[in-house]
């Protein structure tokens, strides 16, 4: 048998072999079969690059669009969202882009892009052969950066309209001829004007921007029409690469690539060398204005707008029997929204609750305020965007827990800015479970616009909209039951006596004052502005709990409420845009006005789609009479209640009404304040009950929620566009109605026992009068001093965590009005 072995290719030894052979063949091979082989692999290479494009032209990689579907382009265009005034406040978009018109665009910009990407534009038909060439000599050889590409605009343009498709073999040759030849058919279909437009509308500018108008706007606050010549060379220069260019991020870089761009325009004869030279010598001139940005005008108002504006559309069909798309189809939606009372009410938002929650913080900073394993932050863990990845990739909770107490790179809110930290993600969770929310709505009650709209502190963080959330009421909701008992005919100035009762009949419902006072007598004004729990209660008990609640339901809540006498405490879970909307009843002759969003959607064209309200703005509550009256008991809160630092702290001049509010353990802090022109509504608590202050005195919502309405209203007072909504008049009460409120709120006694102490004339009885009157007077007075608190207790809820309130000794009843905690208190 043989012995031999053979030589295997893939061993040094075959690799060797091979080598030897290949020289040996190499060595062998004459001049003219050299030739003739070369000859024959470029025919061969010629001839497949020649059946590839009969292929792609043929469509065999897929169908070309025909010059019939290019002269019918549309792509997707974003829909602007207007505030009343015309200002543009946002947009709706996957492909944040809007159309301009050739007109619209500044002559240079049209310039430096020819001089930059395509010199030879007006020359060739959509492939330029000669551009080829250069880029093959000049970029390729050379490196000559300000050679140009290859890739006509045409050609980009084709880009930009069909995306790229992979293909298994000759995928960037097969893309570059469908480009070359869908290039062709817009030069047949398109005037060289339109095609550069055309360009401009589609190219991306990073940052899921598209096209020059939104550029424009996006880096230098401007217009197309109105952009600058240097600063128009920044953007075009940012076609070569969006990202490397992108003036915000590389500013060195952008500054640079612009300085090619005008040498660009001097070297074919659109700019003189002395222009680009003085040119060259600016700033970049950058004017970053995002839009698109969570951070921008009224964030949670665009959120809730985007789900009616959708609900308006479905119902609707363009002119081809398809369905409208919000992000696509380039409408203009006009809204109700002050674009100047918007910026003011986040501005107002955010002075405050970076203050308030700096003293949150100082207030427990000596306590724990979270346990590890507490349900608050396994629900927000679970809520969270890592938890609900992590479930989807199929970990376990033991998984999970593990990643959560893993530190890593993070980014969190804090009121001194985003701040990137190694943490674990728990304490992510935790930090910003710790953060005080807030809400504020302002409305115009004669037609129910939404003037401004702030659903939390930071929509990039927290976007749980807290103008729609449901929280506990308190005693905002009281005025719907007062002003049920004035239309059951109870007269303004009866007294009810203030002691505390046990209904047998409602599980022994016993409501208590936070103060543990029950001296004296109040008029129903005096149980309203004071909050007087057990008033209150013995006046829903008296005109009866059905009617009570069937009255307050005609108020428009789609919330439920409670079926029981806890109704008057404010038990409800409603959200604020329920309550500002119920209270404008009582600032519009007891007319409610139904929100309002949007006025009308046009198409891109400015055709009117549909206007609101497509139902009617109101709807009414209560009588006009029973209105008039409830404004003028609730203007005693503002000018001598619970509300009193509305002026005092605040200097808000006019006539205004309103309502403090604050939930059992200072969890939500409400205030509401309303004149014939505007409502507005404020609300502050945690996204978990526990998240509150310990102390009444802090957490009250004259403390918490009143503070943001009165800097947003102070604010207001300075603009001259606002004079009219603070020399607005109440609807005067006429001599019938007002005698009616012409009695002192409090007595120390049952006027009733006592027939001549304030009517049976003689010298006792004006005495009387004069001291009782000497002494609301008095009580006004130290009410304003004290800024008393306002607060309600929910019979069902209690925690045995919450510290117990610190008790106040019992004043005697000369000093009734003295005393601390006396706004509201519940039975529990």
């Amino acid at each position: 048998m043989s012995q031999f072995k053979p030589i295997l290719p893939n061993t040094p030894a075959g690799r060797s072999s091979l080598q030897e052979r290949l020289r040996a063949w190499i060595s062998g091979i004459t001049w003219k079969q050299g030739l003739r082989w070369l000859g024959l692999g470029t025919a061969g290479i010629a001839a497949l690059f020649v059946l590839l494009f009969l292929l792609t032209w043929l469509g065999a990689f897929g169908p070309l669009p025909s010059v019939r579907d290019l002269a019918s382009i549309r792509h997707h265009t974003a829909t602007e969202i207007y505030a009343s005034g015309g200002e543009l406040i946002g947009r709706y978009y996957f492909q944040n882009r809007t159309e301009v018109e050739h007109s619209q665009i500044a002559p240079h910009v049209f310039d430096a892009l020819v001089a930059t990407e395509d010199a030879r534009f007006l020359q060739h038909a959509g492939i330029d052969f000669q551009s080829l060439l250069r880029v093959f000599f000049k970029s390729i050889l050379l490196r000559d950066e300000s050679a140009g590409g290859g890739s006509t605009i045409s050609q980009q343009l084709a880009k930009n309209l069909y995306e790229r498709e992979r293909y298994w073999l000759f995928g960037i040759v097969i893309n570059k001829f469908r480009e070359m030849i869908v290039a062709r058919r817009l030069e047949q279909t398109y005037t060289k004007d339109e095609l550069l437009t055309l360009y401009l509308n589609t190219v991306s500018f990073g940052e899921n921007i598209y096209g020059i108008g939104v550029a424009t706007q996006q880096f230098f606050s401007t217009t197309p029409a109105k952009i600058r010549l240097e600063h128009a060379a920044v953007l075009i220069g940012m076609l070569k690469a969006n990202t490397t260019y992108n003036p915000r991020r590389y500013p060195e870089r952008a500054l640079e690539r612009r300085n090619v761009v005008l040498e660009q325009m001097v070297k074919y004869g659109y700019l003189l060398q002395q222009d680009a030279d003085s040119l060259r010598q600016r700033d970049l001139g950058l004017k970053y204005n995002n839009v698109s940005d969570a951070e921008s005008l009224a964030p949670y108002f665009r959120q809730a707008l985007s789900v009616q504006a959708k609900e308006a559309l479905a119902e609707l069909k363009k002119p081809d029997g398809s369905a409208w798309n919000l992000y696509t189809d380039g409408l203009k939606i006009h809204t109700t929204l002050d674009a100047t009372m918007q910026r003011l009410a986040e501005e107002s938002m955010e002075t405050h609750m970076k203050e308030l929650q700096k003293l949150f913080d100082e207030h427990w900073k000596k306590r724990k305020l979270w346990e590890q394993d507490e349900p608050g932050i396994r629900r927000a863990m679970e809520q969270s965007d890592r938890y609900k990845s992590l479930k989807a990739q199929g970990k376990t909770e033991e998984e999970i827990a593990a990643i959560f107490a893993t530190p890593v790179p993070m980014r969190i809110f804090t009121w001194a800015g985003i701040e990137e930290r190694e943490m674990r993600p728990i304490d992510s969770i935790i930090h910003h479970l710790s953060l005080l929310q807030a809400g504020l709505l302002a409305m115009d009650p004669q037609n129910g616009h939404i003037r401004a709209w702030v659903g939390g502190i930071n929509h990039r963080f927290f976007k749980y909209d807290h103008v729609t959330a449901r929280r506990q009421v308190g005693s905002t909701f009281k005025p719907f039951v007062y002003a049920a008992a004035l239309s059951e005919g109870v007269n303004p100035c009866e007294y009810i006596p203030n002691q505390q009762v046990t209904y047998e009949g409602w599980r022994n419902w016993s409501p208590e004052n936070a103060d543990g006072h029950y001296e004296g007598y109040y008029t129903l004004t005096g149980g309203l502005v004071n909050s007087v729990n057990t008033v209150s209660a013995a006046l829903i008990m008296r005109i009866g709990v059905e009617k009570a609640h069937q009255f307050a339901s005609g108020f428009g809540f789609t919330s439920p409420l409670p079926k029981d006498p806890t109704l008057v405490l404010g038990t409800a879970d409603l959200t604020l845009l329920e309550m500002v909307s119920a209270y404008t009843a009582f600032a519009n002759s007891g007319q409610r006005a139904r929100p309002v969003m949007i006025t009308r959607i046009e198409d891109s064209q400015g055709k009117v789609l549909v206007k609101f309200p497509v139902k009617p703005a109101q709807t009414e509550a209560m009588p006009a009479s029973t209105a008039t009256l409830m404004a003028q008991m609730l203007r005693s809160v503002v000018d001598s209640g619970t509300a009193g630092r509305l002026r005092r702290v605040y200097g808000v001049s006019g006539q205004w009404a309103g309502k403090t509010g604050t939930t059992q353990n200072q969890t939500d802090g409400w205030f509401i304040a309303f004149n014939p022109r505007l409502v507005v509504g404020a609300w502050v608590g945690g996204e978990e009950r526990k998240v509150r202050f310990r102390s009444l005195s802090l957490g009250q919502g004259a403390s918490t929620a009143l503070p943001i309405a009165g800097r947003l209203l102070h604010r207001m007072s300075q603009y001259s566009a606002y004079k009219p909504m603070f020399t607005a008049q109440f609807e005067s009460a006429g001599p019938e109605w007002a005698s009616q409120l012409d009695c002192p709120m409090f007595l120390p006694y049952d006027p009733a026992a006592q027939p001549d102490t304030l009517g049976g004339g003689g010298l006792q009885s004006l005495i009387d009068l004069l001291r009782a009157r000497q002494e609301e007077k008095r009580r006004q007075r130290e009410l304003e001093q004290e800024n008393q608190p306002d607060v309600d207790f929910r019979y069902e809820y209690s925690d045995p965590q919450a510290p117990a309130q610190q008790e106040q000794p019992a004043p005697k009843w000369q000093k009734l009005f003295k005393r601390k905690n006396r706004d509201d208190g519940g039975g529990q």
